[in-house]
């Protein structure tokens, strides 16, 4: 990526409808290696899924792609609010009975499960727990992209009982005939109720007995249908992350344009950044935060201490991104949502400091592209396919990661405007997949770290 300068940076654009022509810092590699898992509570070695974005297989344009992971993001934002709102000290007597989990997401991973296994693709969600997939019998099952599990047809599946660690870790659940039934809530109707067991996981050529799942018979609600289940990645005990006791995963995505190529999940020491390509310097790493609420301890927090527009640091209070003693506040990585969505004060002053700075007339573009800040192309851009943009810099603690100018501008070319890809949150600020295309993103759960690293996601 060229240098983005000391104010603003040439943003190179096409003449198609969203920004696509960035150079991006060299890409990293990971061996390719077959593995076989005996044991998963003590994975020594790693394994790598694909992931494909739910809208790949659709003949959508590259604006419509964008509107529809914009409304996708609103609707999951409502469901962290939710989350909040139901995990809130302040609201006890009003608080739902079952905690609400974020749900849904962006991104399909493709596994196996049973013996003989069953193919199909689930919603990889770093934003809840649970793994789930719909079963039969089904009492009341969504249309899904293939068939349905059979758990009788598998001789590795096996029901849990009440006095498992697991159902124990259920944050919902009853006790049926000895077998743990759980029920997990979405925050906008949706929801899953079934028995949790375990099973044979196979992730590409990697197979993971005993894996604890909620075999869904009673789902509802919207959101799912794209797949065919949800992996949890989430920081709690039901998350596939934390049954294999491995304390390392990466995650890689490729651009909002690239419709061809594939996203990646990395496990175990495939994630490592010794595999990496780019240099200590190009890594960029930060603390991660854990919630002290209980209820929203499955988010991955990270120490936000401000945001850099050109040379100018946003005049914010100190606590505008802290997390507070009661759980509430804060700023989340997600892989979930598409946009950033920052606390309101924020994102008005963010929103005040580029309009100055970008020296272009305002533009009102929210019922076309559906964004907040817009700004009218310049004449001659459909000549030069030229336009500068001040540089946006999150300053993470102990970091600043100066994002590309493809992680936060958005070109419409046939209304004419230029948009930050950005947006106001109400309580708590997520940090989206917009602003994490081409990076490896690495979690230590050992170390209690997070890490950047600018990445050619599609060649990995």
């Amino acid at each position: 990526m060229g240098s983005l300068g000391s104010f603003s940076s040439v943003v190179l654009l096409t003449l198609g409808v969203l920004l696509v022509s960035f150079f991006v810092n060299p890409a990293c590699s990971t061996s390719r290696r077959a593995l076989r898992l005996r044991d998963h509570q003590a994975m020594q070695n790693g394994f790598k899924v694909t992931l494909k974005h739910i809208d790949s297989d659709k003949n959508l344009t590259k604006i419509e792609r964008f509107q529809r992971r914009i409304s996708r993001g609103r609707k999951r934002l409502q469901r962290l609010n939710a989350m909040v709102l139901a995990a809130s000290p302040s609201d006890q007597d009003s608080r739902v009975t079952s905690p609400v989990h974020a749900g849904q997401g962006e991104f399909l991973m493709k596994l196996s499960i049973g013996t003989p296994a069953d193919t199909f693709n689930a919603i990889m969600d770093t934003g809840s727990d649970l793994i789930w997939t719909q079963c039969k019998p089904c009492e009341d099952c969504y249309d899904q992209p293939t068939p349905i599990f059979d758990p009788t047809k598998s001789s590795t599946f096996s029901k849990l009982s009440c006095k498992s660690e697991l159902c124990e870790a259920l944050p919902s659940q009853t006790c049926t005939n000895s077998s743990c039934e759980y029920y997990y809530a979405y925050g906008d109707s949706s929801s899953t109720n079934g028995i949790l067991a375990t099973e044979t996981f196979t992730f590409g050529e990697v197979s993971v007995p005993k894996i604890g799942f909620g075999c869904g018979k009673d789902n509802e609600g919207g959101g799912f249908d794209q797949g065919s289940g949800l992996v949890g990645l989430g920081r709690g005990p039901l998350s596939l992350v934390s049954q294999l006791k491995e304390p390392k995963f990466s995650y890689c995505l490729t651009s909002i344009d690239d419709t061809d190529g594939s996203s990646t999940l990395l496990m175990g020491s495939l994630a490592s950044l010794n595999n990496t390509k780019s240099g200590p310097a190009n890594i960029i790493t930060t603390p991660l935060i854990k919630n002290p609420n209980h209820d929203q301890s499955t988010f991955y927090y990270l120490a936000l201490e401000g945001i850099t527009v050109g040379e100018t640091r946003l005049p914010l209070e100190k606590d505008t991104f802290t997390l507070g003693d009661d759980g509430s506040g804060g700023l989340i990585i997600d892989s979930g949502t598409t946009l950033t969505y920052i606390e309101e004060d924020a994102f008005d002053a963010l929103k005040k400091e580029f309009t100055s700075q970008i020296k272009l007339p305002e533009a009102d573009a929210t019922d076309t592209v559906g964004l907040d800040a817009c700004y009218k192309l310049p004449k001659d851009f459909n000549n030069s396919g030229k336009v500068e943009v001040p540089k946006l810099v999150f300053n993470f603690k102990g970091a600043d990661l100066e994002l590309p100018g493809e992680n936060y501008i958005l070109v419409d070319t046939d209304v004419g405007v230029l948009c930050l890809a950005m947006g106001s949150a109400s309580s708590m600020s997520v940090f989206g997949n917009f602003q994490q295309q081409n990076m490896l993103v690495y979690h230590d759960l050992a170390e209690e770290t997070l890490s950047f690293v600018p990445t050619k996601c599609d060649q990995l």
